[in-house]
C-alpha cells in the first residue's frame, strides 16, 4: 500500500520536479529492499548481543543526534533534521527511539525494582530528556512529542507508580505550552488549528487541503491514481499527510482497511510480547508497538485537525527511508521474539 500511494500522491510532482515521474516510487522500492534486508538480520540476530550493546546503541543515537545540529546536518523547510552524506540523508531522530526502546528495555529487565524509585528510573529519564532536548532543538515538536508519550508508555509498562507517573507528567504537560510560545510558527500553528480558515493562504492552507481530500473521499474515494489534491494543492502528499491522498481515493473504507493492518501488526507484536517468558523481549516488543501506535496516532491526527498541524510520516506508508528501515528493524525484533518464544 505504501509504494502504490506514495507513487499516486507524487507522481505529478515528481514529473515536475525531477522529470521522473517515479522517483518517490524508485526511493521507496529501496528504502523496502534496505528495510527487508534489516528485518532479516534483526530476525537471526542474537538479541542476547543486543541487550550487551544497549549503551553504545543509545550513545551513538545521541551522537547522530548532535551530528545533525552540526554542517553535517541538511536544513530544509527551516529545520535540520537530517544528516546529509553525498546524495543520501539519514534522520537520526527515527533511529534515536527504537535505540532507546532498547536501552530501556536492558535497563529495566535487569531489575524491575528500579521502576519502584526516581533513582532508579533516573538513567531512563536521562536517556529520555536527552533526546528529547537534542530532537526539539532541530527543531521538531513533532517527534519531540512522540518521543516524550514513548518515554512515558515505557515507564507505565516497566510498571512504574501512578503517583510517580502523575509527578513526571506535570512538567510535561506544562513545557507544552512554553515551548509552543518559544517559536512564533507553532503559535501561528496552533491559531491555524483552532481556525484554520482564518488564514486559508496561510498557515491554515496545508489542513484545509488535507480536510478536503478526506471530504472528496466519502464512503469508497474517487478512484486510485485519481486524488486532486495531489495536483499541488496539498503539500507534502507523498510524506506526512499521504493519509489523506488515501482518504480521498478509497475512502472511509480504505483507510479502514489501513487501520485494519495496523491493528493486527500491533496485535502480533502484543501477542508475541505476552507469550515471551523473557522480560527483554517482553519489554522490547511492547516498546516496538508502542511507538507504532503514537506515531499513528500523532500522524492521524494531524491530519484530521484534531490536534496542531506538525510533521510525522505515518510509519511503513509515508515516503521516507529511515523510518521504513528503522520500524522493519523493529518488527525483525518482534519476530525474533516470536521465535525464540516458539524455541522456548
Amino acid at each position: 500500500m505504501g509504494a502504490v500511494f506514495v507513487y499516486s500522491a507524487s507522481n505529478y510532482v515528481a514529473q515536475r520536479d525531477y522529470g521522473d515521474k517515479y522517483y518517490f516510487l524508485k526511493k521507496q522500492i529501496i528504502g523496502y529492499f534496505l528495510g527487508v534486508i534489516a528485518f532479516i538480520f534483526f530476525s537471526f540476530l542474537n538479541l542476547d548481543k543486543l541487550k550487551k550493546f544497549a549503551l553504545p546503541i543509545l550513545l551513538i543515537s545521541l551522537l547522530l543526534l548532535a551530528l545533525v545540529l552540526t554542517p553535517l546536518g541538511k536544513e530544509a523547510y527551516g529545520a535540520k533534521r537530517w544528516i546529509g552524506v553525498g546524495g543520501f540523508t539519514v534522520q537520526p531522530s527515527e533511529f534515536a527511539r527504537l535505540a532507546f526502546i532498547i536501552f530501556s528495555a536492558t535497563y529495566f529487565s535487569s531489575d524491575m525494582e528500579r521502576v519502584k524509585t526516581f533513582k532508579g528510573m533516573l538513567p531512563v529519564l536521562i536517556a529520555g530528556g536527552i533526546t528529547c532536548l537534542l530532537i526539539i532543538a532541530e527543531p521538531n515538536m513533532s517527534v519531540t512529542i512522540c518521543m516524550g508519550a514513548l518515554m512515558l508508555v515505557t515507564l507505565f509498562i516497566a510498571g512504574i507508580k501512578v503517583k510517580h507517573l502523575l509527578l513526571i507528567l506535570f512538567p510535561v504537560l506544562l513545557a507544552l505550552p512554553l515551548l509552543i510560545i518559544a517559536e512564533p510558527y507553532r503559535l501561528k500553528r496552533l491559531m491555524a488549528f483552532l481556525d484554520p480558515w482564518a488564514s486559508p493562504k496561510g498557515e491554515g492552507y496545508q489542513l484545509i487541503q488535507s480536510l478536503y481530500g478526506l471530504g472528496a473521499g466519502g464512503l469508497f474515494g474517487v478512484g486510485l491514481f485519481n486524488s486532486r489534491q495531489k495536483l499541488l494543492f496539498l503539500p507534502f502528499a507523498e510524506s506526512d499527510f499521504i493519509l489523506s491522498v488515501i482518504g480521498e481515493e478509497t475512502g472511509f473504507m480504505g483507510i479502514l482497511f489501513l487501520f485494519t493492518l495496523c491493528g493486527i501488526i500491533v496485535w502480533r507484536t502484543v501477542k508475541n510480547a505476552l507469550e515471551s517468558k523473557n522480560l527483554f523481549h517482553y519489554l522490547l516488543c511492547l516498546g516496538i508497538a508502542s511507538l507504532f501506535i503514537i506515531q499513528i496516532a500523532v500522524n492521524a491526527l494531524v491530519v484530521t485537525g484534531s490536534i496542531p498541524p506538525t510533521g510525522i510520516p505515518f510509519p511503513l506508508v509515508s515516503s521516507g527511508n529511515t523510518q521504513i528501515l528503522t520500524f522493519m528493524g523493529a518488527f525483525g525484533i518482534v519476530n525474533n521474539v516470536h521465535k525464540q518464544s516458539k524455541i522456548n
